[in-house]
């Protein structure tokens, strides 16, 4: 809901204000998900909304290319939507409310209350510390850590409370990836700099 957006945007603006060990974190994009309509005419409004191609043969949903703000989206038949390439609460607030309105405009009855909310962020984080993958995965349980460097230089490692997959690399940088809001963010970073400040 967009009551929980800006609950989410303040905790995002406080990392981003903190100087201390957070200073370095950056949300590279946001993905949020939910219901605006009870159907779309995806057919039709690929038809006749710029931007907005319809291939049923490569994928099932619309795909929608807004200009301001310059996000993509994805329509479903089912009245769920998908945005994604948000970076912070004026983009979704203002992608969202085009949307609807764009529904509206072309016939499509949209619900009082769109029901969309954050469903996965992708955040950096530089720890500034050089992180030993060997070491790493041959420490840590082999059903989280995934490393085979010959493919990719990163390591993947599965974390289960909070539920997020970092990709870990030796410059000590991290790539972090399935939380729904910056608090869980924070906790995996807070995880990650234990558990490799032991191995280390």
């Amino acid at each position: 809901m967009i009551g929980e957006w800006l609950s989410f945007t303040k905790h995002k603006k406080d990392a981003m204000d903190n100087v201390g060990e957070y200073s370095s974190l950056k949300i590279e994009n946001i993905v949020a998900s939910g219901s605006v309509a009870e159907a779309i005419d995806i057919e039709y409004l690929s038809g006749v909304l710029d931007g907005c191609v319809l291939n049923k043969q490569k994928f099932p949903g619309a795909v929608y290319h807004m200009k301001k703000p310059q996000i993509a989206l994805l329509l479903f038949s089912s009245g769920k939507i998908v945005m994604t390439g948000i970076s912070n609460k004026e983009e979704f607030r203002e992608g969202l409310i085009n949307i609807v309105s764009q529904l509206n405009d072309f016939g499509i009855e949209t619900i009082e209350s769109p029901n969309v909310v954050i469903s996965n962020m992708v955040c950096s984080y530089d720890s500034g510390n050089f992180i030993n993958l060997n070491k790493v995965m041959l420490t840590l349980s082999h059903e989280s850590v995934e490393y085979e460097p010959e493919q990719f230089p990163g390591l993947v490692y599965r974390m289960t409370n909070p539920k997020v997959v970092a990709l870990l690399f030796s410059s000590g940088k991290y790539i972090l990836t399935g939380a729904k809001n910056l608090d869980d963010v924070k906790l995996s970073i807070d995880y990650l700099t234990s558990k490799l400040g032991q191995i280390q």
